[in-house]
């Protein structure tokens, strides 16, 4: 069956030729209000994410995601294995708000907020315009051969490419092991610290041909969130999107003529220009409708407001819209869905809030010694041996730790010392005996409470078991 000629589009991606090669994508340089608005955003969220790593709140480093010492902080909390809950409940709320937020409002996420796109359309590509320059000598520089001013611009792009590859591996490099740590390492000896010194320039190779050579292609083939929203859009949902209604009119696009009625002749506003297609960083057509590739940077509003304004038609060809908005005219709606994922993301929200403040600063936990038997004392005592473990979640050392047991008459033993201090964010561990009269026992199998204290002052409580002799029951 052949596609309609209006559909051939959605046969192959816009960054692939007719023979299957790569198709440079060299798109204008973008100016506008919302390019403007986009600037700010993304200047603001490259100061955080360069300074995430280095914030410390309550000396809790404020975003650290250290996989192989298993230390996570979010926003200052700090998580460990035994909070891996909490983690994952805040994973699943920030999927669910990203998807509420495709459902409303498409893939804004992808033009506004996410990583590649700032790296991408706010650094690397304004660095490419202030050394190529814009489209048009872009495309000349390409074609050209290799002269001096290719070899010395192409020298001084990659050069400062990789400077910046570099410095964003070690802010990536910092959230995996920690803002001080890599700190004392930039000032240390790198030789010292090879097997990181290795890490970083994977990193930097990677960033870098991500950035030099891979660039839209993430969004359009390596990332999986393009094609999720195929599932999540509807025609409810605002994109960006062409005004065909306006756009195409009767007898469809055609090019501007000075001081003609196009209304009233049937023609549509778009006086089809293409500078919608040379703008966009990802080289598709938006007239033909949402599409796979398109990330929502809004640079085709700002230019074909730019257009419209000169040639004296009404802003808005191109706009923030729903399908139902440009097709029925409707306004925009809350539906049943949007309010099922927003009950979902407030039920989730307020979970995690309540889990968050209950969680104790200190846990501590105490288990049998795996294969060893109670003892017979002096004067019915009997005895258990366990480890102890006391996590320390604070960025205070907690002194003078010692143990009591709550629900039963008897006493706790430290092995080689007697109170301990736990450091701040790390943990204590040891062997205790546990001694209780045979009197006090319930069983051969009591579960006992047991109150971790600092001082005086009770901070945390546990249980474990303790095996007596069956005739004792």
């Amino acid at each position: 069956m052949e596609t309609p000629e209006n559909e051939v589009f959605r046969d192959s991606i816009a960054t692939v030729d007719s023979e299957g090669k790569r198709s440079w994508v060299f798109p204008k340089k973008p100016s506008g209000r919302f390019y403007k608005y986009r600037s700010y955003v993304s200047y603001f969220l490259l100061a955080f994410l360069l300074a995430a790593p280095f914030i410390k709140i309550n000396g809790n480093q404020f975003l650290l995601f250290n996989v192989l010492e298993r230390k996570f902080n979010i926003f200052g909390f700090p998580f460990w294995p035994q909070d891996f809950h909490l983690l994952v409940i805040s994973m699943i709320t920030g999927v669910v708000f990203v998807i509420l937020f495709t459902v409303v409002f498409g893939r804004i996420f992808c033009g506004w907020i996410c990583p590649q796109t700032i790296f991408l359309e706010m650094v690397f590509r304004k660095i490419e315009y202030w050394i190529d320059g814009d489209r048009g000598k872009q495309i000349r520089l390409d074609k050209q051969p290799w002269n001096a001013e290719k070899i010395r611009k192409r020298l001084l792009k990659w050069f400062i490419f990789f400077i910046i590859s570099f410095m964003i591996a070690n802010v990536f490099l910092a959230y995996l092991i920690g803002g001080d740590k890599l700190i004392s390492y930039i000032t240390g000896n790198p030789l010292d610290n090879i097997s990181t010194l290795i890490a970083l320039l994977i990193f930097t190779s990677v960033f870098y041909f991500v950035f030099a050579w891979f660039r839209e292609q993430v969004c359009i083939i390596a990332c999986p969130y393009g094609r999720l929203q195929g599932v999540l859009l509807d025609n409810k949902t605002i994109n960006v999107a062409y005004d065909h209604k306006r756009g195409e009119r009767e007898k469809g696009r055609s090019k501007f003529k000075k001081n003609e009625n196009r209304e009233a002749l049937g023609k549509g506003d778009c006086i089809d220009c293409k500078q919608c297609v040379v703008v966009c960083p990802t080289g598709i057509d938006i007239r033909n409708g949402t599409q796979l590739e398109c990330v929502n940077c809004t640079a085709c509003i700002d230019e074909c407001d730019h257009i419209m304004e000169s040639v004296g038609l009404p802003k808005g060809l191109i706009r923030y819209a729903s399908e139902d908005n440009i097709a029925k005219k409707k306004p925009f709606q809350f539906t049943v869905r949007m309010k099922g994922y927003s009950a979902v993301l407030f039920i989730l929200t307020g979970i995690l809030i309540g889990m968050l403040f209950l969680r104790n600063d200190v846990e501590a936990t105490i288990l049998r010694l795996p294969g060893q038997l109670y003892q017979h004392k002096e004067n019915n005592i009997i005895s258990n041996v366990y480890t102890y473990k006391v996590i320390n979640k604070t960025s205070k050392n907690i002194k003078d730790i010692s143990y009591k047991i709550l629900s039963h008459k008897g006493k706790i033993e430290l092995v080689s010392h007697s109170n301990f201090m736990v450091p701040k964010r790390g943990l204590a561990e040891g062997t205790l005996f546990i001694e209780i009269n045979s009197s006090a026992l319930k069983g051969d199998k009591d579960k006992l409470e047991i109150g971790v204290f600092s001082g005086d002052k009770l901070i945390e409580t546990t249980n474990t078991n303790f095996l007596g002799p069956r005739s004792y029951k």
